[in-house]
C-alpha cells in the first residue's frame, strides 16, 4: 500500500513547537480534505489516517458497488467488474475502500498542498502567540536585546518570540546593546499584515505599578491599593496609595526600611525621583500632599472649575514647580485640578509661573532666571534689564526677548 511521503515536510514542522500533536493532525486533515473536495468533487467519502511519527500519511477511498453500466458518481461508485479485479468475491451493494496511491497526485498538486500546509501552521502558530500575549497585556516580562536600532529594540523572550520596544516607550536615559536583559510591560498586542505585533513599554504608569507590586507585597495582596500613577518618565514620578487598615502606613510601606524597597525600582527606572503620597478624597489636602516638598501657606479651590489657587512664601514657589516644571505639571495630573501657585507675599496674585511660558522661552534660559530667584513672570518683570544681564550671565538679546514675551501676557 503505498503512503504520501511526507517525512521531508514533517522534519519542517517540527520547529512549530507550539502546536501540539493533535492539532497538527487536524490541520493535515483539513488541508488534504480541501485538495480532495478540489480533485474529486467531494471528501466525505474518503478516510485520512495520520502518522506524525513516521511522517506519511494515508488516504483511502469509500465507493458503492453497482451493477455494470450503473455508475452514475465515479467518485462514489465503482462498478461490479472493476470492483472484482481488486477481489474476486465482491457483490453489488458492499462498500470498496482502497488506497490512493501517490501517483493520483501530481507534483504541481503535491506542492501546492505543502505550501496551504506550511500556511496554515504558520498561521495557527502566529494565533497562538497573538492569544498568548493578548491576555498578557499589563504583565511584566522579561526578554533579551536581540537588535538594538534608532527607532526601536527587538526584544526575544525565552521562547524566542519577538518583542518590539519603541523609542517612544523606552526612558530617556535607556541605551541597550546586543545580550542586554530588559525588563518591561505587555503595552498592546496587534495584528500587522497577519502578523502579530507585541509592543513593550517602559515609560507607561502601568510598569512602574508592577514593579511596585513585586517590590511590596502588600500591594500584591490587596492590603494598599494605588489609587493613580503620572510620570514624565526618567525625571520624575508621582504615586497616590491608599490603605484600608489603618495598622498599615502605605507610603512607608512602599518606600521601605531606609529606603529598600524604592531603590530597586529607582534604578530601573534610570533614577527616576518618585514621589509616594498618601491617597485623600479631600481635594485641598491632596493637592498639599502632591506638591511636596514645597510647604503650602493656603489653598483655595474651586471644584466645579477643577481648579486650585495655592499660595506659598517665595522661596517655595520653585521647590513647588521642580525642574522643568515637572513637579506642580505632575501634581495636576495627579489630583485632576488645574494648579496656579501664587506667591503670598505679592499685593497682586494675577502672576504666572515662569515655567508656563517653556513653550515661547526656552527651558534652560528659565532655568537661569529661577536659579536668581525669579520664578513668576512679575518677578522678572520688576527687575531692571542690566541687573537681569549681570546675574544671569544671558545675553542682551535673550533678556529682550524674554521680556517682550513676558509683558505681553499683561498687556
Amino acid at each position: 500500500m503505498k503512503t504520501l511521503d511526507l517525512s521531508g515536510s514533517f522534519q519542517e514542522f517540527k520547529e512549530f513547537k507550539n502546536i501540539d500533536r493533535e492539532t497538527l493532525m487536524r490541520i493535515l486533515e483539513e488541508v488534504f480534505r480541501a485538495a480532495l473536495a478540489k480533485r474529486y468533487g467531494s471528501e466525505d467519502n474518503f478516510d485520512i489516517i495520520v502518522n506524525i511519527d513516521k511522517g506519511d500519511l494515508e488516504i483511502f477511498r469509500n465507493r458503492t458497488i453497482v451493477e455494470d453500466g450503473a455508475v452514475k458518481d465515479p467518485n462514489r461508485e465503482i462498478a461490479l467488474s472493476d470492483a472484482q479485479k481488486i477481489e474476486s468475491d465482491f457483490e453489488v451493494g458492499e462498500e470498496l475502500s482502497e488506497p490512493i496511491s501517490m501517483s493520483e497526485f501530481g507534483r504541481r498538486e503535491i506542492l501546492t498542498i505543502r505550501q496551504t500546509l506550511v500556511g496554515k501552521i504558520q498561521d495557527y502558530e502566529k494565533s497562538l502567540i497573538f492569544q498568548k500575549y493578548r491576555d498578557k497585556v499589563g504583565e511584566i516580562i522579561v526578554g533579551e536585546v536581540y537588535q538594538p536600532w534608532n527607532k526601536e529594540v527587538l526584544i526575544l523572550d525565552d521562547e524566542k518570540i519577538e518583542l518590539v520596544l519603541p523609542k517612544n516607550e523606552q526612558i530617556p536615559a535607556d541605551r541597550f546593546r546586543k545580550g542586554d536583559t530588559v525588563r518591561a510591560v505587555v503595552l498592546k498586542v496587534e495584528m500587522r499584515n497577519n502578523n502579530p505585533v507585541i509592543v513593550l513599554s517602559r515609560t507607561s504608569p502601568i510598569f512602574l505599578e508592577r514593579l511596585l507590586e513585586a517590590e511590596v507585597p502588600e500591594i500584591y495582596d490587596g492590603l494598599i491599593t494605588v489609587r493613580n500613577i503620572v510620570r514624565q518618565p526618567g525625571e520624575r514620578a508621582k504615586i497616590a496609595v491608599e490603605s484600608y487598615d489603618d495598622r498599615i502606613d502605605p507610603v512607608g510601606s512602599c518606600v521601605g526600611v531606609k529606603g529598600g524597597r524604592i531603590h530597586g525600582i529607582v534604578r530601573e527606572l534610570r533614577n527616576e525621583n518618585i514621589d509616594v503620597i498618601n491617597y485623600s478624597a479631600r481635594p485641598d489636602l491632596m493637592i498639599q500632599r502632591a506638591l511636596a516638598p514645597a510647604k503650602v501657606s493656603s489653598i483655595k479651590v474651586h471644584e466645579d472649575e477643577k481648579k486650585a489657587e495655592v499660595f506659598m512664601q517665595p522661596d517655595q514657589v520653585s521647590l513647588a514647580i521642580g525642574k522643568g516644571g515637572y513637579n506642580i505639571k505632575l501634581a495636576s495630573r495627579l489630583v485632576g485640578y488645574e494648579i496656579e501657585v501664587y506667591r503670598d507675599t505679592d499685593e497682586d496674585y494675577d502672576d504666572v509661573a515662569l515655567v508656563e511660558f517653556n513653550d515661547e522661552i526656552e527651558q534652560w534660559v528659565i532655568d537661569e532666571l529661577i536659579k536668581i530667584g525669579c520664578d513668576t513672570a512679575k518677578s522678572v518683570l520688576n527687575l531692571p534689564k542690566q541687573e537681569l544681564i549681570s546675574r544671569t550671565d544671558l545675553e542682551e538679546e535673550t533678556i529682550d526677548h524674554v521680556l517682550d514675551v513676558l509683558k505681553s501676557e499683561f498687556e
